[in-house]
C-alpha cells in the first residue's frame, strides 16, 4: 500500500525523524490558512506547495512551487489542486491532484552550504536482509546516478537478527562526507529510519532528498513509503491511510471482491487460480504472440458467482479481445470450475462479446472438458498448456 508525502512524514516523526514541517490543503483557501499557520510555528517566510498523488517526479511536471508569499500561495495552490499531473511514474494521461502540502522552506541561508543526499531502506529478497542505499546524489533520478556514476552509490546491508549497529550509521555518515555536528545528526537520523521502517511494516521507504540544512541539521524533505499489505492487520491506523482515489477502480473493486486482480495493457484477459500458475499463464499468452491485459487470481475457490465476478472485472478493461481461464484441479474439483464458468456465462446472457478459452487439469480434468463441450456455449476447452496458447491463436486470428 502506497502513502502520500504527508503520510511517510508522519510516519517518519513518530519514530523521531526530524521532517520538512507541513500541513495539508485540499482548496486555495485552505492552502492559505495552512501557510499562515505554519509561519506562526516555524517562521518560515516562503512556503513550498507540493502536491499529493502516489508518484515521483511531481517537480519535473510542475507539481512541486516555491511560493514567495501568500498571494503567491493562493494562486500556486489553485493551479495545481485539480491539474492532471504528468510524470515519468504516472500514465501518459496523469494524476488528478486532489490535494497539496504546504511546507516550510528549509533551504535557508546559513553558516555552511545545503547539501542534497539521496536514501532508502528496502529488502535484498536475494540476500534475506534489510538494506540501505544511500548517495550523494541526492535529489537526482536514482536510476541515472546508477547508470552513469554507479561508484557514488552505496549499500549498507542488516542482519535481521542483530539489526542496524552502531558503526554501520557512522559509516553511513561518513560516507557522505559529513562531519561534526552534521555527521552526529546523519548517525541519529540513519537509526530513526531505520526503526521506522522496521516499526510500520514498510516494504519501502525512500527519501529523497535527505536534506543538510545551512545549520547543520538533517531532515527528510520528501518521503516516498510503501507499506507491506500482508502486515495491515497489525497497523490498523496505518491501514486507514489508503487513498483508494489513488488506485485504479478495478483494482479497488477487485480488492473488495476478494480477488488478486493487477491491470495490465495488453489484450488477453487471464483468470487463473494460484500465483504461480497465473505468472506461467501470462508467459503463455507472451509466447503465443500476444500481451497480457490483467493479473487475476481468483484464489481456492472458483464457484459460479466468484468466476462471474471475475468475468465482469475482466471485460471492465476495453482493451480485452479475449479471456483466457487456466485452473489447476487441486483444492477445487475440475468439474465445479466447469460448470461455474457455464452458469456465469447463462447469467451475464450477451454481456460477453469476446472468445473465451478454458483450459482446466487436475481432479475430473476430463469430466469438466466434457461440460464445456456439451454446455452449447460458445466456449473452447482446452487440457494441454500448449493447446490453450493454440486456442488463443486461433480465437484472435
Amino acid at each position: 500500500m502506497n502513502l502520500h508525502e504527508y503520510q511517510g512524514k508522519q510516519i517518519l516523526a513518530s519514530y523521531g525523524v526530524r521532517v520538512q514541517r507541513g500541513y495539508v490543503a485540499h482548496n486555495a483557501e485552505e492552502a492559505v490558512a495552512k501557510a499562515k499557520q505554519l509561519t506562526e510555528e516555524t517562521g518560515t517566510g516562503w512556503h513550498v506547495i507540493k502536491a499529493q498523488i502516489h508518484a515521483g517526479g511531481r517537480g519535473k511536471g510542475g507539481g512541486v512551487k516555491l511560493a514567495k508569499n501568500l498571494d503567491q500561495v493562493k494562486e500556486i495552490a489553485g493551479q495545481i489542486i485539480g491539474m492532471d499531473l504528468i510524470t515519468p511514474q504516472t500514465p501518459p494521461t496523469g494524476k488528478r491532484v486532489h490535494k497539496v502540502l504546504v511546507a516550510e522552506d528549509v533551504y535557508y541561508p546559513g553558516e555552511s552550504e545545503t547539501k542534497e543526499f539521496y536514501m532508502s531502506v528496502l529488502l535484498n529478497r536475494g540476500k534475506g536482509r534489510n538494506m540501505i542505499m544511500y548517495s550523494t546524489e541526492g535529489g537526482m533520478d536514482i536510476e541515472e546516478v546508477a547508470e552513469k556514476t554507479p561508484h557514488l552509490i552505496f549499500t549498507e546491508e542488516i542482519d535481521p537478527s542483530v539489526g542496524l549497529q552502531g558503526f554501520q550509521a557512522r559509516r553511513i555518515a561518513f560516507n557522505l562526507g559529513l562531519s561534526g555536528e552534521a555527521f552526529k545528526e546523519m548517525v541519529k537520523f540513519v537509526g530513526a529510519l531505520y526503526n521506522a521502517y522496521i516499526g510500520s511494516d514498510s516494504s519501502m521507504f525512500e527519501i529523497n532528498p535527505v536534506l543538510k540544512t545551512s545549520d547543520n541539521k538533517i531532515m527528510a524533505v520528501d518521503a516516498k513509503v510503501s507499506l507491506d499489505d500482508n502486515a495491515l492487520f497489525r497497523h490498523v491506523d496505518l491501514a486507514e491511510m489508503r487513498d483508494v482515489t489513488e488506485e485504479r477502480p478495478i483494482e479497488v473493486e477487485a480488492k473488495e471482491a476478494g480477488l488478486n486482480y493487477v491491470d495490465l495493457d495488453g489484450t488477453v484477459g487471464c483468470m487463473v487460480n494460484g500465483a504461480g500458475l497465473a505468472m506461467a499463464t501470462m508467459d503463455l499468452i507472451k509466447y503465443a504472440g500476444y500481451e497480457p491485459a490483467n493479473f487475476l487470481d481468483v484464489g481456492g475457490t472458483a464457484d459460479a458467482k466468484r468466476v462471474e465476478t471475475a468475468f465482469r472485472i475482466i471485460l471492465k478493461d476495453p482493451n480485452v479481445k479475449a479471456i483466457l481461464i487456466n485452473i489447476f484441479g487441486g483444492i477445487v474439483r475440475c468439474d465445479r470450475v466447469a460448470q461455474g464458468v457455464v452458469d456465469a456465462y447463462k447469467n451475464m446472457g450477451d454481456a460477453i462479446k469476446v472468445p473465451i478459452i478454458v483450459r482446466l487439469q487436475g481432479t475430473n480434468a476430463e469430466i469438466a472438458k466434457e461440460l464445456i463441450d456439451n454446455s452449447g456455449m460458445p466456449i473452447l476447452s482446452a487440457v494441454q498448456f500448449q493447446e490453450a496458447a493454440d486456442q488463443v491463436k486461433v480465437a484472435l486470428s
